[in-house]
């Protein structure tokens, strides 16, 4: 249908003044004043969408390093276009930008769109209270990207899509809802608070819970982690949990190492085992047909020990060639490495593979269980040489440099597997009172206590089936990041912690998980994952360069403050609210986190550090894991902002869409920037392994790290990054990114 003289006088004439309007503020948007005029006269049929498109993507056409403000005008564009559509679909005056928000709230609580909590726990006084409160201003943040993909990919719509909810009615329905049930005298001024952190911008939750928190449908969390038990029914009931969690929108960590190889015995038959690979196989199926809510195929990754017998085969899962029947490429995979095999590396030594049945039945105990204790001694390494040397238990000799070659051949044909540096992660683990981490998450950056859940029984009571599990730890992840070039250059990381951690810990109560024993996890710990983004954006208005000294030292000292305000914050929750059930015992407790972080030693923090373990000690602190950063590309994109601590792929690029490409520049791209902005694929990737040491030392668990490296790196170059990884004490690497084709130099270089 094209536009009626009414729809003309009511939206276009709007449209077309304002673009004279900033015409006579800038001769530039003139000719996009006269594009608009000449759209109409030549289209006369064309529609509201594709007028308002073109005249953006005329302004998109004129984005470049030097006029970046093109970005915002199409932004502030289709921001009009929402309002438009918004206030056409719930009818209210166009004028007015946003409608009655109570009004929004019970039309799709009617539609089963909403959560018809918000109206049970929320009276009709205090939503009008929080509409009022709702910043129209706040449009001027947004780039056009950013507005582009909270728009097609959050914003509550009807069951038609039409476009219902506007951005800053989307920050104020998760407010309410992660704030839900905080007691009424104090909620109201919580959700303002947590609206004032999300409409500035200034952190951003993640995906799971920007897209569903005041939905009736989805939960919140980001990721999960299970661990497989060894038994036809552990497998398959792994399989069941995982298919229910993708279906609802989870990214799932999987790991395989209690599970017997290739070859192995069962119940006394000899070769009868067909290993891990069948099972991978069976998760790739489920990543394909169980996808996420209909918009994207789930996400799985799968973790196995450097020391299982299915290595090799498991090392050739993604690539190309060879049988596709152990081909799983649909997986990501990521590989659990101890100390004493990169120590092999080193050395050009041996490397011995076990089947970890027969290591339970004729050693008597689980080898991943075991971890080194100090750097260079401890449980694993003694237990791994007891089994190398005992003369009935098979084993399989591969040289540890050739096993280290499949791993890298594999991340530069595919960009994994994913390296978990298991001692690393497991010297550092608060909760070693509690368990054991075997892997991580699909992004890495999720270190927390794992094991099996089992059946104890099964019986019929009343001709009713019962089924009786013990459940293990079944690894939650509640994720939120803060944006550190708004939060940072603002000075608000004091007020934005303690409102960001309540958050996160809300999400825990609210989430209704499908997987039970992911729920007792869920409470058990009440894990959060306070993480950042925007870390090259902030060096870049900071004029620190990526590659120095400076950059390191800026990351200790920034990283070791938000530890502090994020520590604080949990323990002021804990006061409030109470510990976590199995803080006792802790690390937390005894204060060995802080003192093997060294904060007591610090002379110019370590009076404030002393202060605060001894009140987490008296108070205790409300979550078991506290910090972990997550590659947050799709919300660093809503905010404008660089991703996680990566640094920029280039200065402008095009970012593809469906049927059209949207340019997107650097944040914040100016003459006085543009000098700091130097693609990851030029930066000597040592500086950027130092920089997360430094911050690393502050998070209690890990952090999404990427390697950079050009299609030309050598074998050499590439094994000794990795070791330069691992000796600085990173707890996992997450994709090694190569280029597709040589690059030409770089233009931050150049002079």
């Amino acid at each position: 249908m094209g536009l009626t003289n009414t729809e003309i006088e009511n939206w276009n004439h709007h449209i077309l003044s304002m673009l004279v309007e900033k015409a006579k503020q800038d001769d530039r948007k003139q000719q996009v004043y006269q594009f608009g005029l000449r759209l109409l006269e030549e289209k006369p049929w064309i529609t509201e969408e594709e007028w308002i498109l073109q005249i953006i993507l005329e302004c998109l056409s004129r984005l470049n390093e030097s006029e970046t403000f093109w970005t915002y005008e199409a932004a502030n564009l289709y921001l009009e276009y929402l309002y438009y559509m918004a206030a056409q679909n719930r009818q209210y005056p166009y004028k007015d930008k946003y409608g009655d928000f109570y009004t929004l709230i019970e039309r799709l609580t009617t539609e089963r769109i909403y959560n018809p909590d918000l109206l049970e726990y929320y009276s009709k006084n205090e939503i009008l209270h929080l509409g009022r409160k709702i910043d129209k201003s706040k449009y001027q943040l947004f780039t056009y990207i950013g507005i582009r993909t909270l728009a097609d990919r959050y914003l509550a719509t009807d069951h038609q899509k039409h476009v219902f909810e506007l951005p800053q009615e989307r920050w104020m329905i998760i407010a309410m809802q992660l704030m839900i049930q905080e007691p009424k005298e104090k909620r109201l001024k919580l959700v303002e608070e947590a609206y004032w952190a999300l409409s500035n911008l200034y952190m951003t939750v993640a995906t799971p819970t920007l897209a569903n928190a005041g939905k009736s449908y989805g939960q919140l969390s980001s990721c999960f982690i299970d661990t497989v038990e060894d038994s036809l029914q552990g497998i398959f009931d792994s399989n069941t949990d995982i298919a229910n969690l993708s279906k609802n929108g989870g990214g799932i960590g999987v790991y395989l190492g209690k599970i017997r190889s290739r070859g192995s015995a069962i119940k006394g038959f000899i070769g009868a085992s067909s290993g891990v690979l069948p099972w991978m196989k069976q998760l790739n199926n489920i990543a394909v047909s169980v996808d996420q809510l209909g918009q994207r195929k789930g996400a799985i990754c799968v973790y196995l020990d450097i020391w299982h017998k299915d290595i090799t085969s498991f090392l050739d899962a993604k690539l190309n060639n060879g049988d596709e029947r152990y081909r799983t490429h649909d997986l990501f995979t990521g590989v659990c490495l101890p100390d004493l095999f990169m120590e092999q590396v080193e050395k050009r030594g041996d490397w011995y593979l076990f089947d970890p049945q027969e290591v339970r039945e004729v050693m008597g105990y689980s080898l991943e269980d075991y971890y080194d204790e100090q750097f260079g001694e401890g449980s694993f390494r003694k237990k791994y040489w007891e089994c190398v040397h005992h003369k009935t238990l098979s084993k399989k000799v591969i040289p540890a440099i050739k096993i280290m070659k499949s791993i890298m051949k594999s991340q530069l044909e595919t960009g994994g597997p994913f390296v978990f540096y298991r001692d690393e992660v497991n010297r550092n683990n608060p909760n070693k009172h509690q368990g054991m981490i075997y892997s991580s998450n699909l992004c890495t950056e999720i270190m927390q206590n794992q094991s099996t859940t089992n059946v104890i029984a099964q019986y019929i009571e009343n001709d009713k089936i019962m089924i009786e599990k013990q459940p293990g730890d079944f690894v939650v992840c509640n994720l939120s990041s803060i944006h550190l070039a708004r939060a940072v250059t603002d000075n608000i990381l004091e007020r934005l912690i303690p409102i960001q951690v309540r958050m996160l810990d809300n999400v825990i109560d609210l989430n209704h998980l499908p997987v039970l024993q992911a729920k007792i996890t869920n409470r058990k710990y009440r894990a959060i994952g306070l993480g950042t983004f925007g870390w090259h954006h902030l060096l870049a208005l900071k004029k620190i360069k990526w590659e120095s000294e400076e950059a390191v030292r800026y990351a200790d000292k920034l990283y070791e403050k938000i530890a502090f305000l994020t520590i604080r914050s949990s323990m002021e929750l804990a006061r409030e609210k109470g510990a976590y059930p199995v803080f006792k015992g802790s690390e937390w407790q005894t204060g060995e986190y802080f003192n093997r972080k060294g904060y007591f030693n610090n002379t110019s923090s370590s009076c404030a550090w002393n202060r605060l373990y001894k009140d987490v000690q008296k108070t205790g602190i409300r979550n078991g894991y506290l910090m972990a950063i997550a590659p947050n590309s799709s919300t660093s994109i809503i905010a404008g902002s660089t991703a996680s601590i990566d640094p920029i792929f280039q200065k402008f690029y095009a970012e593809e869409k469906k049927d059209y490409k949207i340019p997107v520049t650097a944040p914040d791209l100016n003459p006085e920037t543009t000098w700091y902005y130097k693609s990851a694929y030029f930066i000597d990737q040592k500086w950027s392994i130092m920089q997360n040491a430094a911050r690393q030392k502050h998070i209690d668990q890990s952090i999404s790290f990427n390697l950079y490296v050009q299609n030309t790196i050598k074998a050499k170059d590439l094994l000794d990054l990795h070791v330069t990884a691992w000796k600085s004490k990173l707890k996992t690497t997450y994709y090694v990114r190569s280029t597709s084709s040589v690059l030409e130099d770089c233009d931050s270089c150049s002079s």
